[in-house]
């Protein structure tokens, strides 16, 4: 028998690759379907706007029960929410395997939607349960797991798809799932004892119907017309139930999400990066891909098969996966928060690239490793600066909302690069190339907004906290102090962090 001493350190060890490999899984599945809506569209005999709810369905489901999972799984049940669900994605994964038909894979899809939700929990348990320095490199590497898993879903589905059959990437899912499910189930450590709060039921309900309005208006404006007045009618609902639910947040003891924490400009600064990284990095997944299937005789395009469209977006992942442990060097002499516009602006140069140089393949490759090594870059530095400003106890609502306006980003960014290719007609059908070019300059027009607004944002956070740092005199409260008193206020019951073991 093992020394009873060591049980810990093992299963610390044992932690981080498991959770890594649980959000690299939920990031892939994510994107299982993308390269396949046409086959699916042609097998199952729908259109091709019907065949991409395959797609959104996945988007839509995770955006609406990330925050709910993360309010439940910073409270005692969080080991319990964490597998209960894997289960339900591994039940997702079999549906959507099994040839029940289109009814039956977006049924499948749907539940699989429910594993987005398991990344931010994954985040919460490494800061809980590790030391602090192995604790932050563990939150950041998860975050790029959203960008790389993304980068291997399209050319893993594209090669399992041409050997193996339609179905095949979803037996892998549900491969993976079920391994993943054992290995939480014997490493997951129990959750931090902390008070156990009233659920806020009517909070999760307007936010999921605000947020649920929000993206299927961005997935039919194609369809309905971006100026048509349900169009317009549907995005007004949604906006005054989202202004409901943030009205009920302040006023409610126990919010399904602290809005108060979007005061602190390192979590807006964060929120708004992901929102803004995820309309330009969608942009370009959504752009690329299809640019190079498109026939030569379109007078553009390579005619690349499946699978090389998937492989198009292998530069992205290693790229985001390099800069992680670039980001990681870096921050032992730079604050993560001025690494958030430099990782803006190496996306700016990779979607500039694709707009103005798109005569060979080699520069589709360049552009994506550019804009992979951007994302990571922006995607490692934004949970730094969440868990540097909440409690611990607000980690998993406050990273569950982050990634909700993530994949409201790309749900924006998806849906907006369709409407500027459908607004430039060419012909047989195809977009012309000039969409290419415009969709392309708004990406380069959202990087750079995204990158003031990650400086302006950080700038003045660096800015406040000198200037509270200067008028503190002795006996004052010190700037933690404050937090500390202001956490206290929110009626969490929870005791507050402090500077040392944020």
């Amino acid at each position: 028998m093992q020394d009873a001493g060591t049980n810990p350190s093992r299963r610390e060890r044992a932690l981080v690759p498991v959770l890594l490999s649980v959000g690299m899984l939920v990031a892939i599945i994510s994107s299982l379907g993308a390269p396949l809506i046409p086959t699916i569209a042609r097998v199952d005999h729908v259109s091709l706007d019907v065949a991409q709810w395959s797609l959104t369905v996945t988007m839509l489901v995770g955006a609406v029960v990330t925050p709910l999972m993360g309010r439940l799984g910073d409270g005692p049940q969080r080991r319990r929410v964490i597998l209960g669900g894997l289960v339900l994605t591994l039940v997702g994964s079999l549906l959507a395997a099994l040839p029940t038909g289109f009814a039956g894979l977006v049924a499948g899809r749907a539940l699989q939607g429910i594993g987005i939700g398991l990344t931010p929990l994954a985040m919460a348990t490494a800061r809980d349960a590790l030391p602090p320095e192995r604790a932050r490199h563990a939150v950041a590497t998860l975050s790029l797991t959203s960008a790389a898993g993304v980068g291997l879903g399209y050319p893993l589905t594209g090669v399992l798809a041409d050997l193996l059959g339609l179905h095949a990437g979803f037996w892998f899912a549900a491969l993976a799932a079920a391994l993943a499910l054992v290995a939480l189930a014997v490493v997951l450590p129990p959750a931090p004892r902390r008070p156990k709060h009233p659920l806020d039921v009517l909070g999760a309900l307007l936010l999921a119907a605000g947020l649920a309005g929000l993206l299927y208006a961005t997935t039919v404006g194609g369809r309905w017309g971006w100026g048509s007045a349900r169009l317009l009618g549907l995005v007004a609902v949604s906006v005054l139930l989202l202004a409901w639910w943030v009205v009920h947040e302040l006023r409610t003891a126990h919010p399904l999400v602290d809005v108060r924490l979007v005061r602190d400009r390192s979590v807006l600064a964060s929120d708004l990066t992901a929102l803004l990284s995820g309309v330009g990095m969608y942009v370009m997944l959504s752009l690329v891909p299809q640019y190079i299937q498109t026939p030569e005789s379109a007078g553009y395009g390579f005619g690349a098969s499946v699978v090389v469209a998937g492989l198009i977006l292998t530069p992205f992942s290693v790229a985001s996966m390099v800069s992680g442990r670039l980001v990681r060097l870096a921050s032992r002499t730079v604050a993560p928060g001025r690494l958030l516009p430099v990782g803006c602006l190496i996306c700016l140069c990779g979607t500039a690239l694709f707009t103005f140089a798109r005569s060979g393949l080699w520069e589709a490759f360049v552009a994506m490793g550019l804009i992979g090594l951007g994302a990571g870059v922006t995607m490692s530095v934004m949970p730094a600066l969440i868990v540097g400003a909440v409690p611990a106890h607000e980690t998993g609502s406050a990273m569950s909302f982050n990634q909700v306006v993530k994949y409201i980003g790309y749900s924006g960014g998806s849906a907006f690069s369709a409407a500027v290719l459908a607004a430039h007609p060419g012909v047989r059908g195809l977009p012309a190339e000039s969409g290419y070019r415009v969709a392309g300059l708004a990406g380069c027009g959202v990087w750079v907004l995204t990158a003031l607004v990650g400086y302006l944002l950080v700038r003045a956070r660096r800015s406040g906290t000198a200037a509270q740092r200067a008028s503190a005199a002795p006996g004052t409260a010190s700037p933690a102090g404050t937090r500390k008193v202001l956490v206290t206020r929110r009626g969490t019951g929870a005791p507050a962090d402090t500077e040392a073991e944020r």
